[in-house]
């Protein structure tokens, strides 16, 4: 699984003009996920998200989870975050999960942030969306669930 992990401020995602998901504030999360991945990579990818220090303490340094900040989550479902772009002009999604797979993986990944007892919002799986953020800092992390250990 990979997710672009952006520092909000606010953000919100709407769906034929209405809005399906907001957070005041906390992380923005834009999720693709790939053929080889299973529930192991969501509970990995889960786990760092919640836990990685990157909200400011009263010092000023990134030194908080969200967890800590009692911040939100809004997750997003994204398949082009699993494109191919090194050859040719045309992005290649041969990594990406069927879409079956890829739904079962997303909503197990939410509920696994939900464990976390913080508000987690979504937006609607294989919809056309438009996501609405002010990233604060800014602060983007690019988290792929192969990597993190």
């Amino acid at each position: 699984m990979r997710a672009v992990v952006q520092r909000v401020s606010r953000a919100s995602v709407d769906v034929d003009g209405a809005c399906v998901g907001r957070i005041a504030g906390g992380w923005l999360v834009l999720l693709g996920v790939g053929r080889e991945d299973g529930p192991e990579d969501a509970a990995r990818l889960a786990d760092k998200i919640l836990n990685l220090r990157a909200f400011e303490d009263e010092q000023g340094k990134m030194n908080r989870s969200v967890v800590d900040v009692r911040g939100g989550l809004l997750v997003v479902s994204q398949f082009t975050i699993m494109a191919d772009c090194r050859s040719g002009r045309r992005p290649g999604f041969t990594d990406a999960a069927d879409p079956e797979t890829a739904e079962a993986l997303y909503l197990h990944f939410k509920e696994l942030l939900g464990t976390s007892g913080l508000e987690v919002a979504a937006g609607v799986f294989r919809a056309t969306m438009q996501v609405e953020l002010v990233n604060d800092g800014p602060v983007t992390f690019l988290l792929d669930s192969r990597r993190l250990f």
